[in-house]
């Protein structure tokens, strides 16, 4: 019988230590840090594929209520990124939906911006992209709705996040048509790209938001013990 027990007595020390062991090496759930390297050399400009430590670009672009933003005025949040236009039939409506499913799982969050980037700026105009982002439920202090110089908006989809083909000049016959969605860091990194039209990308994007609070709540309580 004093053997049983010792028996026991063991295995559960030894389950014990490996549950230790397991947390102590275990790798890191954190997401990657993209870098253009990393990215389908087809979206990247060659001149910046050897790029290692690339943050989005500067921009200066209007919102639906008219308001002129920059980047200083998202500083400290996430930014999950798009491009539509207002007059698309195929994939702009569907991805706008699951922005819009995104807003809302996201409505008590104060640190995350959602941008959808018109790439018919000369089209869609403050009052129809605030008709269009009524039309989806989008909150101006959460979503932006953005139009601007159109050889800006260009620049930035493909030298800021790298979401569409490398070619074109941002002229006057110069169209971009995507369904990627990225993901920014707080720090103005890439940190992931999904499919905006696929409800379980957008599931895994939501998570994957998550992964990033951890991983600044992390950094925090790190600070903070240093600082002790």
């Amino acid at each position: 019988m004093g053997d049983r027990k010792a028996l026991f007595i063991f295995l559960g020390i030894t389950a014990v230590g490996i549950g230790i062991a397991y947390w102590i090496i275990k790798p890191e759930n954190r997401l990657p840090v993209y870098q253009p390297g990393d990215i389908n050399p087809a979206l990247v400009d060659k001149d910046m594929r050897d790029d290692e430590g690339h943050r989005i670009l500067d921009f200066e672009l209007v919102n639906q209520m008219g308001d002129t933003v920059k980047l200083e005025n998202t500083l400290g949040k996430m930014l999950v990124v798009d491009f539509f236009f207002a007059r698309c039939q195929t994939i702009c409506p569907v991805m706008n939906q699951n922005m819009a499913e995104l807003q809302e799982s996201l409505k008590d969050s104060e640190d995350i911006l959602l941008l959808s980037h018109s790439v018919t700026p000369q089209i869609d105009s403050v009052t129809v992209l605030r008709e269009y982002g009524e039309r989806f439920g989008a909150d101006p202090e959460k979503w932006w709705l953005l139009t601007g110089p159109k050889a800006h908006i260009y620049e930035l989809a493909r030298r800021s996040y790298f979401a569409v083909l490398d070619e074109g000049d941002g002229g006057l016959q110069d169209f971009i048509h995507t369904e990627n969605v990225v993901l920014v860091d707080a720090d103005g990194r890439l940190r992931g790209f999904y499919d905006g039209t696929s409800e379980d990308a957008m599931a895994q994007l939501l998570s994957d938001i998550g992964l990033l609070r951890e991983e600044y709540d992390a950094a925090k309580a790190a600070d903070s013990n240093d600082s002790n």
